[in-house]
């Protein structure tokens, strides 16, 4: 709806004051100094518009601390906003009126803070008897160098919790003096004429364009007004000549621009000239439903075809699309679908002759949930989860409020999947409390709320008792515990929580235990790590609280074998070759033995670094079998060796089981003959780092 306040233009400075009140559809002028009377304009829906005329009685009445009890709206036992303050635009000196209204089960209090400060009541501002904040004369900048502008924000607080609303943004209606002035222009007859002027001001000025100091007829077809202060003019004739300015309106002031002289010369020129874009579209960024003007304005002879596309190639449609003027685009009530790059075209008539020019349409959605947090009851020790997800665009941040205070993740608070879902581990009574998901973008912000109910049964048993818990093995740790001290009549259980100390809440999980064993060998645990247990108690009314929380750490371990692998050099080389895996666990190195076999003596160990894979063997003797063992070594010792046997008299490679005539006995054991003029009994197959997989003999040959 707009608000037009009519004056000369002598006033001057003197101003005249229109103040806009949205939330009650209603517009409220009051006079200026000079005329002492408000000229009423009609709205856009032709009703006449009156001031209202407010309760004096609600206007007067304020609770001196910033608090107001409210009556009970009898619509829902849980505690919710049915108004919340909204964005406004005030006007200097004016008063300002800030709703808020909520529901939910008495005895309800409603607060208000500014700039996240407890507003108190005073003179110029206090609380209303329906939870409203109203400020008497609203100014930008005080004497002591305070201002009312800011961001207001309501609470309202019951016996279940505390509330937050939306953050109203409060600004001041102002009027910035015109950086761009329409310029004279001199145009052909049948050409075209565009004059602009720009000016800063909240809300955004109507611009309104006067020619020879009458209002532009707009009824001419010929003559175009876009927003942003732009008048264009086609097909210009001789009467189109003489002296436009612009006059800028808003709820703050009234400005009119320099004055600048169009001159339509000569006759309409039958010379040939290509088609020219004199003006083609900004970009733009605008809300959903609002309304993007694209501008496009060609000249030429003949006359060009204004065409528009979009750079994607998708259609461009018909809902909602309108041509202003020869070819500006208009499409209403936008929807994200809109965004996109647009292409203005002006085209010669009957060739591809062309020219382009192109701007970005940006389309924002305000934050809207898909799915509300639901209040719910959870009994203790259990998890209560809320899911609050919202779309808009850009996407929404989303953000959690216990209270009204920024909710702190912890151990038992968790936030996944970007914040659209709060998980509460191991629920207390001291979580009982209302849960606010905010959702904001560049576009706005909502709010939703939901409670969760701690339910608490008389007569549980109390947390067990004595938790211990000590190390087995690297991968076992048994705990134990006792009784607990109170009701352990009904116990038909315990369960036992487990994770380790590093992993988040969520990825805790548990063991049954039967209500008569107080020990449990927890097994499968990884080596060297820390895991933290806690115990509770189970009746068929539920769960105790949680015991005391111990940690313990499971042994070291060392690491596996290593793969080996034997290359023969030369006749007095051979090279020693391993592959790095995970499969070897932590290791700080690894250390090489060697040695003939039939000496008990190794050489070694070589100490070789964690990054290493290969080591020459140099110096041996071709006419003996010789033992290579290879193990890798941590801090809690040395791992199993891997071994390897090898000849350098001659190249044998036997794979498979082992043939009539190639077994022997070392002592008890089952062992392998080497193949070659001068046979000998190698050491136990066991000892090798596979069972029975494939082996090389290497013999040289001269």
């Amino acid at each position: 709806m707009l608000c037009l306040l009519q004056r000369e233009r002598d006033q001057g400075d003197r101003r005249a004051r229109c103040c806009v009140r949205q939330a009650n559809s209603l517009l409220l002028c009051q006079a200026g100094e000079v005329s002492g009377r408000c000229r009423w304009q009609y709205g856009l829906n032709r009703e006449l518009l009156v001031p209202p005329s407010p309760p004096p009685a609600v206007l007067q009445t304020g609770l001196g601390h910033g608090t107001a009890p409210l009556p009970d709206f009898g619509r829902s036992s849980e505690l919710a906003f049915v108004v919340e303050p909204s964005d406004d635009i005030a006007v200097q000196e004016q008063p300002l009126i800030l709703y808020c209204q909520v529901e939910g089960i008495q005895p309800i209090t409603i607060t208000w803070r500014k700039n996240g400060v407890m507003i108190v009541d005073s003179e110029n501002a206090f609380m209303l008897a329906n939870g409203s904040l109203y400020v008497s004369r609203f100014q930008r900048v005080r004497g002591d160098g305070s201002s009312d502008e800011g961001e207001y924000d309501c609470m309202a607080q019951n016996h279940y919790g505390l509330l937050v609303s939306r953050k109203a943004k409060i600004q001041a209606a102002t009027m910035s003096d015109f950086h761009i002035h329409p310029q004279n222009a001199v145009v052909e007859e049948g050409g075209v004429a565009r004059f602009q002027c720009q000016i800063h001001g909240l809300p955004e000025p109507v611009i309104l364009w006067h020619k020879n100091s009458m209002p532009v007829n707009t009824d001419n077809e010929r003559y175009t007004l876009l927003p942003k202060g732009v008048l264009q003019i086609t097909g210009l004739r001789a009467e189109d000549s003489g002296i436009f300015h612009c006059v800028a309106t808003n709820i703050a002031n009234v400005k009119f621009s320099r004055e600048a002289r169009l001159t339509v010369s000569g006759s309409h020129s039958t010379v040939y000239k290509d088609p020219m874009i004199l003006v083609g579209p900004e970009n733009l960024t605008l809300t959903v439903h609002q309304t993007a003007v694209l501008e496009c304005i060609a000249t030429g002879n003949p006359r060009p075809i204004v065409s528009w596309s979009r750079l994607d190639g998708r259609p461009i449609g018909v809902e909602g699309i309108q041509v202003l003027g020869t070819g500006n685009l208009m499409i209403s009530d936008l929807t994200v679908q809109h965004s996109g790059i647009y292409v203005c075209a002006a085209n010669k008539p009957g060739t591809r002759v062309r020219r382009t020019a192109q701007g970005s349409l940006v389309v924002q959605a305000p934050a809207e949930f898909v799915q509300h947090p639901q209040s719910i009851s959870r009994p203790v020790g259990t998890t209560a989860i809320f899911t609050c997800v919202a779309q808009g665009e850009p996407p929404p941040q989303i953000t959690w409020l216990r209270n009204g205070q920024i909710l702190e993740t912890s151990d038992h608070i968790k936030l996944k999947n970007n914040n659209s879902t709060l998980s509460i581990y191991g629920i207390n009574q001291a979580d009982e409390a209302i849960y606010q998901c905010l959702a904001e973008n560049s576009a706005g912000s909502t709010q939703a709320s939901a409670r969760l109910t701690v339910l608490w049964a008389d007569g549980l048993p109390s947390p067990p008792q004595g938790v211990r818990a000590e190390t087995v093995s690297a991968t076992t740790i048994q705990v134990s515990w006792e009784k607990p001290l109170q009701n352990t009549k009904e116990i038909i259980g315990y369960v036992l929580h487990i994770r380790k100390a590093a992993d988040p809440v969520e990825m805790e999980y548990q063991e049954a235990v039967s209500k008569s064993t107080f020990q449990q060998l927890v097994t499968d645990l990884e080596p060297s790590t820390s895991y933290s247990f806690y115990i509770k108690a189970y009746t068929s009314r539920g769960a105790s609280k949680a015991s005391e929380v111990t940690v313990v750490s499971t042994l070291g371990e060392v690491p596996a074998m290593p793969s080996l692998f034997i290359k023969v050099i030369n006749s007095t080389t051979v090279q020693a070759t391993w592959e790095p895996s995970i499969k070897l666990g932590q290791h700080e190195g690894f250390k090489l033995y060697y040695r003939k076999v039939h000496l008990s003596q190794y050489t070694g160990p070589v100490l070789l670094a964690s990054n290493v894979t290969a080591y020459n063997i140099t110096h041996l003797d071709a006419s003996v079998v010789y033992e290579v063992k290879l193990l890798a070594y941590n801090q809690h010792g040395d791992g199993n060796s891997t071994v390897r046997f090898v000849s350098l008299r001659e190249t044998v490679e036997r794979t498979g089981e082992m043939g009539p005539g190639s077994q022997c006995w070392f002592g008890k054991q089952l062992c392998r003959k080497v193949v070659g003029p001068n046979a000998s009994c190698l050491p136990p197959v066991a000892l090798l780092s596979s069972h029975l997989q494939p082996l090389i003999y290497f013999q040289h040959h001269k």
